[in-house]
């Protein structure tokens, strides 16, 4: 068996991300690159909305397989878990944001960071 080679890490745990949301029929799927910003927190957001509470929860769910079952990595710290409004997954390197789309509309995320290069997916 051949192992592919994973050159940027970063950017391989956000194409997982990606098919984990489209899996689950995320809205609106974006990727900000903010590896060059000066103030980013990490190289990636991966942003997305869903319709109810039990979607959100799902796509997270759905990205925590994904990410798991590719690199045996979990998030290093979960937030949004109970009301399933906003959950973020933290991998550090990338940092996955699933709202429920009021709050999403809302909190304007993508607008905080605007100078961020912004990539769009279609969802599945």
């Amino acid at each position: 068996m051949v192992k592919k080679k994973i050159v940027n890490l970063s950017t391989y745990l956000s194409e997982i991300a990606v098919h984990g949301i489209q899996e689950k029929k995320g809205n609106d799927i974006v990727r900000l690159d903010l590896r060059e910003l000066n103030s980013s927190v990490s190289d990636f957001f991966i942003i997305c909305n869903a319709d109810s509470a039990t979607q959100v929860k799902a796509i997270a769910d759905s990205v925590e397989d994904e990410i798991y079952k590719s690199t045996q990595t979990n998030p290093w710290r979960k937030e949004g878990l109970e009301s399933a409004e906003w959950i973020i997954l933290d991998y550090f390197d990338i940092v996955v944001h699933i709202f429920k789309t009021e709050k999403r509309d809302f909190y304007g995320i993508e607008d905080l960071w605007g100078d961020a290069q912004s990539t769009s997916y279609k969802s599945a």
